[in-house]
């Protein structure tokens, strides 16, 4: 979460590389490009929507946390962005499962609260790449699709603090306008 400087009104947004959702993204976007360059025909155009939806569930976590520096509003909506772009990555993960006529692992099947857990319990590259270039259709979708929830139930918490901030700081100009009077001593 961003801090306010006691002094001034310009927020230190803190280091996005830090937030799980911003790391689960970044996993969905190399599994994401890995998938569609090995599983998906050139010229499909599923190929590229689902990595403009991968790279931009990622980026705009990045842009959002710059831009949170001046506009609670902006870090809102490219938050948001970030979250649509991951849900639509989503659909596409689904369709792959259903199109192909294979399982999408909910509670009662066999391998999901494994599934779940490993997810939940690594947020790096390095645990998922040795595996996701042997997983079958079946099970590289169902670990997107599990990262994806959990990237965006993360995003969803930090909205809410984000929402929370704001109501009780208020926007820029309201900062702006309290660290002049502050300078004054007034």
């Amino acid at each position: 979460m961003a801090t306010l400087n006691k002094n001034g009104f310009l927020q230190y947004p803190g280091d996005y590389h830090n937030l799980l959702f911003y790391k689960k993204a970044v996993i969905l976007y190399d599994m994401t490009y890995w998938y569609q360059d090995h599983y998906l025909q050139r010229g499909d155009r599923t190929k590229d929507q689902m990595e403009q939806a991968a790279r931009s569930g990622k980026q705009n976590v990045v842009e959002g946390k710059a831009d949170g520096m001046t506009s609670k509003e902006m870090e809102i909506k490219l938050l948001n962005t970030a979250r649509g772009s991951l849900l639509e990555l989503m659909e596409d993960y689904e369709d792959q499962l259903r199109s192909r006529r294979l399982e999408q692992w909910t509670k009662g099947h066999p391998r999901y609260e494994q599934m779940v857990q490993y997810c939940y319990r690594y947020h790096d590259l390095q645990h998922f790449r040795p595996y996701y270039e042997r997983w079958t259709i079946e099970e590289f979708c169902n670990v997107a699709l599990t990262l994806i929830h959990q990237a965006d139930r993360g995003l969803l918490i930090y909205l809410r603090e984000v929402e929370k901030a704001f109501l009780e700081q208020g926007g820029l100009k309201e900062q702006m306008s309290a660290a002049r009077r502050r300078v004054r001593g007034y």
